[in-house]
C-alpha cells in the first residue's frame, strides 16, 4: 500500500474506532436515559460508522496500479466512495427531517415526549465534543491527502456533531425547561436535517461531475494553455479536453512544432512539458501530448 492509501487508512481507522465507542455509548444512553432523540443521534453515528469501513475498502482500491482492465488506473474507485457517503448522508438528513416533522405534528395534536435523563444530555456533549475534535481532523488530513473520500468523511463527522447539538438543546430544554419545551428537541432536529442534506448535495454534485465526464473548471484549463506556451518551442496548443480521475486529473492536448524538427528532439520537447504539468498538477497526473507540425 502506498503512503497515501496509507495514511487515507489511518485517519479513517481512527473515525471508525471513536464511532464505533460513541454510537455504542448513545445508544446505551438513548435507551437506559429514556431519550428517543439519542436513539436517532446513535442511528446517525452507525451511519458513520458505515461509511469509515466503505472509504477504507474503496480507498484500498483506488490505490491500485493501472491494469490490462483498468487502463487510466482505478481512481473513480474513489470517487465512487464518496458518492456513496454522499448518498448515505443525503438519506440521513431526509429521515431526521421525516422523524421531526412527525414528532412536531404529534406534539401539536396533544402528544407528550418522554423527559429524557441526564445520562442522554451526558452523551449528547460528548458527542459534539468528539465529534468536531474528529472533523477538524479528518477534514485537515483529507486536504492535505487531496482525497475526495475522505473530505466527505469529514463533513459526515460535522454533520453528526450537528446532529448531536440539536439533539443537546432538545434534550437540555426537556429537562430544565419543562415539558411543554420538549418540542424544541424535533424543532432543532428539523433545522439541523437541512444542513445535512445540504452538505451531501455538495459532496455528491462533484462526483456526478466526474462520472460524466465534466471539464475541469476553466481557470485549470487556461493555466495548462499557459504552462505549454511556457516552452518557446511550441505554439498554438489545441483540442483540450480534461476531467478528473478520482484525486488526479487528466489532460490531453495538440500541440505545433518545428516540421523539420528532429523526432528525438520532438519527444524529447513533448516529455518536458508532460513533466511540466506533472510537477503543476501531481505526478499521477495523465498527460498525452499530440505533437503536429506548424502550419
Amino acid at each position: 500500500m502506498m503512503r497515501r492509501e496509507k495514511e487515507i487508512f489511518t485517519v479513517t481507522l481512527v473515525g471508525s474506532i471513536v464511532n464505533f465507542l460513541l454510537l455504542a455509548f448513545k445508544f446505551f444512553a438513548g435507551i437506559v436515559g429514556h431519550s428517543a432523540a439519542m436513539v436517532a443521534d446513535a442511528v446517525h453515528s452507525l451511519s458513520d460508522f458505515v461509511t469509515d469501513i466503505i472509504v477504507v475498502v474503496f480507498v484500498g482500491i483506488s490505490g491500485k496500479p493501472q491494469d490490462d482492465d483498468h487502463d487510466y488506473g482505478h481512481g473513480k474507485y474513489e470517487t465512487l466512495a464518496t458518492a456513496i457517503v454522499g448518498i448515505i448522508l443525503f438519506f440521513v438528513g431526509v429521515g431526521i427531517l421525516i422523524s421531526g416533522v412527525k414528532t412536531i405534528v404529534s406534539v401539536v395534536n396533544g402528544a407528550t415526549i418522554e423527559a429524557p435523563s441526564m445520562l442522554a444530555l451526558v452523551a449528547a456533549v460528548l458527542s459534539v465534543v468528539f465529534k468536531e475534535i474528529l472533523y477538524r481532523y479528518t477534514i485537515k488530513k483529507g486536504q492535505q491527502l487531496d482525497s475526495t473520500a475522505v473530505i466527505a468523511n469529514a463533513w459526515h463527522h460535522r454533520s453528526d456533531a450537528l446532529s448531536s447539538i440539536g439533539t443537546m438543546i432538545g434534550i437540555g430544554g426537556a429537562i430544565w425547561l419543562g415539558e411543554k419545551w420538549r418540542i424544541l428537541d424535533p424543532l432543532a432536529a428539523v433545522v439541523v436535517s437541512l444542513f445535512i442534506v445540504k452538505v451531501a448535495v455538495e459532496l455528491i454534485k462533484p462526483c456526478i461531475d466526474e462520472l460524466v465526464e465534466r471539464s475541469l473548471p476553466e481557470e485549470v484549463e487556461n493555466r495548462i494553455y499557459e504552462l505549454i506556451l511556457s516552452f518557446p518551442q511550441v505554439s498554438s496548443p489545441h483540442h483540450l479536453r480534461t476531467r478528473r480521475i478520482g484525486s488526479y486529473i487528466a489532460i490531453e492536448v495538440h500541440v505545433r512544432m518545428d516540421g523539420a524538427m528532429p523526432l528525438s528532439e520532438a519527444h524529447g520537447l513533448a516529455s518536458s512539458i508532460e513533466a511540466r504539468l506533472k510537477e503543476e498538477f501531481g505526478r499521477n497526473t495523465h498527460v498525452g501530448i499530440h505533437m503536429e507540425p506548424t502550419k
